[in-house]
């Protein structure tokens, strides 16, 4: 039986175990909510529904303590694969952290724009994990070839109850993190000759922007109804769910173009973050 809700397809997203065909699942979900807000199919619902506090996941990549992940050289062919490895890990998982958004807090009363937003983010997602497989088939690699970041669902099991702490932690503070280190990553490509990587790359560069603005969107609405400084709120949540100070050097302008402005984490940068 196919999901009749927004809420149940999001359930469907993160109970797929593969990634090709979570994210196919993902991309198809997507295109039919899209279909229906343009009145092109039946209304769908939001619906509810219970997601899992874990996605399903497959059985490799061997997941690690982040302390235990071997380090990355990025000049050697090995070190590009490991580097673009780690890049589809972090897309993976992102997938999954906007579907979750979906499904977990259907029971807050948001406009729908709420959800157009958040499909399209997990949809762009889902393009961006086939883009980076899609690289490492090409180095004659794939996704799960070598071990991987077990931390990286922490910050939405911290967050399984806080809206507001799930837009100021994933999107404002993990996803703006993409923003300050993606640069340096095309550079290490760039300096290979690696045309299709610096591609993927750069589409997914170019479309993070967005994502990280709707964070901030709905992290302002929502304080706004609750007639909070944002400011104030953004930092106290911060120093709740995220584990240590935010690192520089931070990418200012691509954060500004998000809506993120500096006196939201130059405070909370390390050595601050008292």
């Amino acid at each position: 039986m196919s999901a009749a809700t927004l809420a149940e397809m999001a359930v469907e997203v993160l109970t797929t175990a593969d990634g090709r065909e979570k994210t196919a699942l993902a991309r198809r979900h997507a295109a039919a909510w899209f279909a229906a807000r343009r009145g092109e199919t039946a209304e769908i619902p939001v619906g509810q529904a219970a997601p899992p506090l874990r996605p399903s996941r497959p059985a490799r990549p061997e997941l690690l303590d982040p302390r235990d992940v071997p380090k990355r050289k990025p000049g050697s062919p090995q070190g590009r694969i490991a580097l673009l490895h780690a890049v589809a890990h972090i897309e993976l998982n992102a997938v999954d952290l906007h579907w979750d958004i979906l499904a977990r807090f259907c029971h807050v009363p948001m406009p729908m724009g709420f959800y157009d937003d958040w499909v399209k983010c997990g949809d762009e997602e889902a393009k961006h994990f086939n883009l980076v497989c899609d690289c490492l088939e090409s180095m004659d690699s794939f996704y799960g070839a070598l071990p991987a970041h077990a931390g990286m669902w922490r910050a939405a099991e911290d967050t399984a109850d806080d809206l507001l702490g799930r837009l100021a932690v994933v999107p404002m503070v993990l996803e703006a993190r993409g923003l300050d280190v993606t640069p340096g990553m095309i550079e290490v490509f760039r300096k290979a000759g690696a045309e299709q990587a610096i591609a993927a790359l750069e589409t997914i560069y170019s479309e993070e922007v967005a994502h990280v603005a709707y964070g901030s969107k709905w992290f302002h609405f929502l304080c706004g109804r609750d007639n909070s400084d944002p400011k104030d709120v953004f930092h106290t949540l911060v120093r709740k769910y995220f584990h240590g100070g935010l690192k520089p050097p931070f990418n200012e302008e691509k954060r500004a173009e998000a809506g993120i402005p500096p006196d939201f984490y130059w405070p909370l940068a390390d050595g601050k973050n008292v």
